[in-house]
């Protein structure tokens, strides 16, 4: 063998065990990242949390649990797993503002975002729906969905709660990866004309660019060969990859009013994706309000009063759009 052909070789055995390398490494971030051990099934644990955070509120949620005023649903989502949420009318039904469905983030379920959930039921006088989205909480699902297939199932619970309601103005308001979720259905063709609203709470762009930080971040890895090979496993496993899961994409499609919130010391979810996010919605109307001091998901906990405020304008401008 000459030295050209022997250093050809060598070359392609080393490519091919990089690859192999990647796509071990890929596959193993793939079940990391959308098969995390706890995800929001330890409901006695984020009660915990959620009472931590917010004193008081588990007293006001089960209070009103037991009585009957919120109550448990399920409907059959994509793929055709059961998932769970919670409704409640509004505190006040007889001046009903309209109808709030608050959806989670990565790991979470509908305890962990009760402040929201209170927000709009007690502050704002809005009905509230509360989804478990797949894989989380009470629902069934075979992996976390990061939003994408999420957005298609937060869909389904808008259309519950409009049959229970039926409101003429709803607004959809995630936090984190619920805010992604959120954005991601805001771009969807032929919303029902009740959806009039989104309010995204650190939200990432697209998914690439979130594990994209994450592999940087937390392991110290390149995006290539490792998100290559994982996006490949999860359009093999779950039909989507991680470039088409873009809130971007779907924002550049969006013309009903939509509210972005970030924390300016979020690095967990770095700030700079809610730039990305607010300069790619180019029609119709749009806010933006970044929280001062705030790390990730923490903007209402940080400024309450604030933030409830924003979210009221909001609402209010959309009204009249």
């Amino acid at each position: 063998m000459t030295l050209k052909r022997l250093a050809f070789f060598a070359a392609a055995m080393i490519l091919v065990l990089n690859t192999l390398s990647g796509c071990m490494v890929g596959k193993f971030m793939c079940n990391y990242a959308l098969l995390p051990e706890e995800h929001g099934n330890d409901l006695e644990g984020d009660r915990e949390k959620t009472e931590g955070r917010y004193p008081g509120i588990l007293a006001w949620y089960d209070g009103l649990h037991e009585r009957g005023v919120f109550r448990d649903t399920t409907l059959t989502g994509e793929g055709g797993y059961k998932l769970h949420g919670i409704y409640a009318p509004a505190s006040d039904p007889a001046s009903s503002q309209g109808t709030a469905v608050v959806v989670h983030g990565y790991t979470d379920n509908h305890i962990c975002f009760l402040n929201l959930v209170r927000m709009y039921r007690d502050s704002l006088n809005y009905n509230v729906m509360v989804p478990d989205l797949h894989y989380h909480g009470l629902s069934e699902g075979r992996a976390v969905q990061m939003g994408w297939l999420d957005r298609l199932d937060v869909l389904k619970f808008a259309e519950m709660a409009h049959n229970i309601w039926h409101d003429d103005f709803m607004v959809v308001h995630g936090v984190s990866m619920g805010g992604a979720t959120t954005m991601m259905l805001s771009g969807e063709e032929n919303l029902p004309s009740y959806l009039r609203a989104f309010v995204d709470d650190c939200g990432y762009s697209s998914v690439w660019d979130q594990f994209a930080h994450n592999l940087k971040d937390s392991f110290h890895l390149p995006t290539f060969p490792v998100l290559n090979s994982a996006s490949i496993v999860c359009k093999k496993r779950y039909g989507w990859d991680f470039k088409e899961a873009s809130s971007v994409k779907q924002l550049a499609k969006c013309e009903r009013p939509v509210l972005f919130i970030h924390g300016d010391k979020d690095d967990f979810v770095p700030t700079d994706h809610v730039y990305k996010n607010y300069n790619a919605k180019v029609k119709g109307y749009k806010e933006l309000w970044i929280a001062p001091g705030s790390e990730h998901a923490m903007a209402y906990k940080d400024h309450p009063a604030e933030y409830t405020q924003h979210v009221r304008d909001f609402l209010a401008k959309a009204k009249t759009l």
